[in-house]
């Protein structure tokens, strides 16, 4: 059975067995190798992308359950995003490996709170584990990132 989903704005159709994991599906099906993989559990934040605008744990997910989802991966954030700018400007990675989720997660947090505090970044990126950082510069990209964000 073929499913059927955008990703990145794109249709795209899996052949993969639906028990696969998105994960997999992601890097090794449709070659994008910016979600990473970290625990495989859920725990860590990595493998972190959209579906229907809502942030998921990509090892989490089998691929059957997307049919017609629309999912967006680090792929599909623009590099010239708040977001990415952000991330860049206030040196908010290291090696990399949780930089793809923190990014999804930011803009998870941001859709749903533009305005957000520190704290509201705390709980919005408390599911992303990053062992290179003590986080400070990875926050301070997210306020940085809702201060360039347009407000009404």
């Amino acid at each position: 059975m073929a499913v059927e989903m955008t990703i990145n704005g794109l249709p795209c159709r899996s052949t993969a067995d639906p028990a696969c994991r998105l994960l997999d599906v992601l890097r090794e099906e449709f070659g994008l190798p910016g979600t990473k993989e970290g625990c495989g559990e859920g725990e860590c934040g990595a493998c972190a992308v959209l579906v229907d605008g809502q942030l998921a744990n990509s090892c989490l997910v089998p691929v059957g359950q997307l049919e017609g989802a629309a999912v967006t991966t680090i792929e599909g954030i623009p590099a010239n995003s708040p977001v990415a700018q952000a991330f860049l400007a206030c040196g908010a990675t290291q090696c990399g490996i949780c930089t793809p989720g923190m990014v999804m997660a930011t803009v998870a947090l941001l859709q749903d709170n533009p305005r957000c505090t520190r704290e509201d970044v705390r709980r919005g990126l408390s599911g992303n584990l990053c062992r290179c950082t003590g986080y400070a510069r990875i926050y301070e990209a997210v306020l940085q990132a809702a201060g360039d964000l347009p407000h009404d």
